[in-house]
């Protein structure tokens, strides 16, 4: 019997862009940081957490004119580098502990599932945010 090609349901993704995070492993292992953003659905980074220092050289980059030609700065950067999901954990803004998180469907039963704390069952999406 053939398959019949059906579109695949969007998953909700369990740690978003602005979700506050408790690292589990690692050299900042029990450091809190918010996710500044979602580099694929299995990596994330967070600001202050995770931090690698990068030496840059000096290159000249093209300016808006050529009388002005702009330089980028050459020097030692620190920068946030990924964490894998699984060494991090959601911290709940109703009960600030760290929770795993849930999925629950909309009471009218149609749209998008939200995220729940499994500890408390509050909704970890804010209101105004998707």
């Amino acid at each position: 019997m053939p398959r019949t090609a059906e579109a695949p349901q969007m998953k909700v993704p369990e740690i978003r862009k602005g979700d506050q995070v408790l690292v589990l492993t690692g050299k900042d292992a029990g450091k809190r940081g918010v996710v500044d953003r979602v580099v694929r659905p299995d990596k994330v980074v967070v600001e202050g957490i995770n931090i690698a220092k990068k030496h840059t050289k000096p290159r000249a980059r093209q300016g808006r004119n050529d009388r002005s030609p702009r330089v980028q700065q050459g020097g030692i950067i620190d920068i946030a580098r990924p964490l894998s999901v699984s060494n991090v954990m959601v911290v709940c803004p109703s009960c600030s502990q760290p929770t795993r998180v849930g999925h629950n469907q909309p009471s009218e039963g149609k749209g998008r599932s939200i995220r729940i704390c499994r500890r408390c069952g509050e909704a970890l999406t804010r209101e105004g945010r998707s």
